[in-house]
C-alpha cells in the first residue's frame, strides 16, 4: 500500500522544529540562496556559516562576485574544499550579469545552464526565490523518500534516481519552499544515514523500508606519498607556483610538490629532490630541516606528505618548465591556499 502523503504532516514539524535560523533562510535573494546551495554541496551545514558570512560580506551581490577575480574568490573559500564550486561561482556571477541581466533566471532550463548547477540546486533557488512549485533531491530529501516509500537497492542507481524524481514531484506542494525546507531538515535532523531517530519522525508511522543505513559501504581509501618543498629566497620570499584549474586544489597557490611511490625514504631522495627541482623549476635549492610526515584526506584518498625546507639564493634561479612566484611572508595570508598550507604558514 501507497504511504500517506508527507507535507500534511512534515510541514506543522518544520514550523515548530526547522533550522530557521540558518542564515540563508532568512531573505529569499536569489543570490543568496544560490550561494547557500552551492556551498553545502557535500559539505556540514556549521561548516559552512562562517564561510558563507565571510563570502557574502566580500561578494554582496552578483555584480561584485563578478567583478572579482578568481584569486580573490579561491583565497576565500580556501579551507571550505571542493574548489571547482568556487570557480563555478565565479563563472556563474558572469554568466548572469551578461547573459541574464544580473538576475537568476526564472527558468528551469536556463537556470541549469549555470556552471555548476544541477537540477535540484536549481530547483531549490526557483522554489524559494519565486515560489515555483519546483521539486528538489539533495542527499537529506533522497534518502527521506527512499526510506519512506520503500526502495531497494542503491540509491544511485539510475532506476532509482527516475524513482526517487518522480516521488519528489509527486510529494511536492504548490508552495514547495516550506516543504523542501522540511524534508531536508527532516534528513538532516531525524532521518539519519545512521541511528536514525524513528521515535521522533512527525511522519507517524513506520516507513515502507527499513531504517537502516541506506549507504553502500565505502571502500578504504588509498593512501598517497609526497613532498612539499617550501622554498625561502635570500630576502625571505617563499616561491610558489599556481595548481591547474583541474585536479586537486585546482586554481589554488601551493608548494611544489614531488609525487612518492611510499612513505619509505628512498635512496638518495635529497639528491632526486635536487635535480627534480632544477629539471622543473630551474633551481639549486639547499636542502635543510625536514618536517615529519602529516596527513590530509581529500574525497577519493588520503594523502601522506611531509614539508622539506630549502634555501636558494638568486644565483641558484634558472630557466625551468614551470614557473614559481615569490611572495612575502605578510603577502601569504591574502593568497588562496589549500588548508594544510595554510596552517604550516601560520
Amino acid at each position: 500500500m501507497t504511504p500517506p502523503s508527507i507535507a500534511s504532516r512534515l510541514l506543522p514539524w518544520y514550523q515548530q522544529s526547522g533550522r530557521h535560523d540558518l542564515p540563508w533562510r532568512q531573505s529569499r535573494d536569489p543570490y543568496l540562496l544560490y550561494l547557500a546551495e552551492i556551498m553545502l554541496q557535500q559539505t556540514r551545514v556549521e561548516t559552512v556559516k562562517p564561510y558563507f558570512r565571510r563570502f557574502l560580506a566580500r561578494f554582496p551581490s552578483w555584480q561584485a562576485l563578478a567583478d572579482a577575480s578568481l584569486d580573490e574568490v579561491l583565497a576565500l573559500w580556501s579551507g571550505l574544499g571542493y574548489y571547482a564550486r568556487a570557480r563555478n561561482a565565479h563563472a556563474a556571477a558572469r554568466m548572469v550579469v551578461d547573459r541574464f541581466q544580473g538576475e537568476f533566471p526564472t527558468d528551469l532550463v536556463q537556470a541549469l545552464e549555470l556552471p555548476g548547477v544541477g537540477r535540484s540546486t536549481a530547483a531549490a533557488v526557483l522554489a524559494s526565490a519565486y515560489g515555483q512549485r519546483q521539486a528538489i533531491l539533495d542527499a537529506n530529501a533522497r534518502r527521506v523518500l527512499f526510506r519512506y516509500h520503500g526502495l531497494t537497492g542503491s540509491m544511485r542507481s539510475p532506476q532509482n534516481e527516475r524513482l526517487l524524481w518522480q516521488l519528489a514531484e509527486q510529494e511536492t506542494p504548490a508552495m514547495a519552499h516550506d516543504y523542501n525546507q522540511a524534508i531536508q531538515d527532516l534528513g538532516a535532523l531525524l532521518c539519519l544515514s545512521r541511528k536514525a531517530r524513528c521515535d521522533e519522525c512527525p511522519l507517524l508511522g513506520p516507513c515502507a523500508g527499513p531504517c537502516e543505513p541506506t549507504q553502500i559501504p565505502q571502500p578504504e581509501k588509498p593512501v598517497r606519498y609526497a613532498c612539499f618543498l617550501l622554498l625561502r629566497t635570500e630576502d625571505g620570499c617563499v616561491l610558489l607556483e599556481k595548481r591547474p584549474n583541474r585536479g586537486i586544489w585546482g586554481g589554488l597557490w601551493a608548494l611544489p610538490w614531488y609525487a612518492l611511490a611510499g612513505a619509505n625514504e628512498v635512496p638518495e631522495l635529497a639528491e632526486t629532490l635536487r635535480n627534480w627541482a632544477r629539471e622543473e623549476y630551474g633551481l639549486r635549492p639547499q636542502l635543510g630541516e625536514w618536517h615529519s610526515w602529516q596527513r590530509h584526506t581529500f574525497t577519493h584518498f588520503h594523502l601522506e606528505y611531509r614539508v622539506i625546507e630549502a634555501d636558494i639564493s638568486v644565483y641558484g634561479v634558472g630557466e625551468g618548465r614551470r614557473a614559481l612566484f615569490p611572495f612575502a611572508p605578510e603577502q601569504l595570508a591574502q593568497l588562496a591556499l589549500p588548508s594544510p598550507l595554510r596552517r604550516l604558514f601560520s
